[in-house]
């Protein structure tokens, strides 16, 4: 009513005030300070099918193994989407940097129950908690990935990746804040007809920053201007090679029991055409007859193979 005293609302102080700048706005730091990310998630598919490799022995049998899109995350955003359930948080060292391993604690246990025999099954009431062989199995996992994960990043960059200690609470992780932006690739790991489990390697946005040059890159299609010194020199190179060249005038054969009684002395009969081939190295150059020139054993050609193979 018009005439009724106003009661002061609690709206405000209960939900907080719409967002007025969007993220990377005026006054805002950029979340994904690279663009578009298609290096990063053409180097997360090359990781897919290495993880094959790893998880396969684990599961033994044969998995399916992918890679979701990219998503660029604050990490408390990131860490509010997980599942509110047991997880196990690993940090992986990019040399003085640090990335992060994510894997659900229902699937470290089932490849736990794996790996000592089991038929992997987890329990149908899951614990509040890691056991010290369930941690060994995280850093095991951990140091399994680090092996693709080095040859995934291998075209872009030379990085070591060294594995840390297994957290289950991800407010224990030192090298995280909330605020920090962060990149987060998603795998998808199959076994069968059966439901993927997924692992996340979360990689902070500062984590980045050194290869930056190197994540938004272009490839230019332009024909780089021709050297002609370089090519004149390379030429030369090239036509200073040294191939054996070698000719096989006659290649008898003998019965094993002559051959056990040969004595210094005995003749060995050649017989050989009028032709004999001419070889350079393991091919055929061609063929030619026997004879002299300047008093040395020669061989003048009388015909040559084909050079096709060699011209392209």
């Amino acid at each position: 009513m018009v005439n009724s005293p106003s009661t002061p609302t609690p709206e405000r102080r209960e939900r907080a005030r719409p967002q007025t700048v969007q993220p990377g706005g005026l006054g805002q730091a950029k979340l994904n300070p690279f663009g578009d990310l298609h290096t990063l998630q053409h180097l997360s598919a090359r990781l897919a099918r290495g993880l094959r490799g790893v998880f396969e022995p684990l599961l033994r049998e044969e998995v399916r193994t992918w890679a979701e899109p990219l998503a660029v995350q604050r990490f408390a955003d990131y860490r509010a989407e997980r599942p509110d359930r047991l997880t196990a948080w690993l940090p992986v060292g990019m040399d003085d940097r640090t990335a992060l391993l994510v894997f659900d604690g229902r699937f470290v246990l089932e490849l736990l129950d794996l790996f000592f025999g089991g038929t992997g099954a987890a329990p149908a009431e899951m614990p509040a908690e890691f056991s010290p062989a369930a941690e060994t199995m995280v850093a095991r996992l951990g140091q399994m990935i680090a092996a693709p994960l080095t040859t995934a990043w291998e075209p872009l960059a030379r990085v070591t990746f060294t594995v840390g200690r297994c957290e289950a609470n991800a407010a224990m992780l030192a090298d995280f804040d909330g605020d920090d932006a962060t990149i987060i690739t998603r795998f998808g790991i199959a076994p069968g007809a059966a439901k993927p489990s997924f692992v996340d390697i979360v990689y902070p946005v500062a984590a980045l920053k050194p290869h930056g040059t190197a994540l938004t890159g272009k490839v230019v299609a332009k024909a780089a201007a021709e050297d002609a010194e370089w090519q004149t020199a390379l030429t030369r190179a090239a036509m200073n090679i040294r191939f054996p060249v070698r000719s096989v005038l006659a290649e008898p054969t003998i019965r094993l029991s002559k051959l056990m009684t040969l004595q210094p002395g005995d003749v060995i009969p050649l017989s050989f055409g009028t032709e004999v081939p001419v070889m350079v190295g393991g091919d055929r150059l061609g063929t030619g007859t026997v004879g002299t020139s300047n008093g040395h054993a020669a061989i003048r050609l009388t015909s040559l193979a084909s050079l096709e193979g060699l011209t392209q």
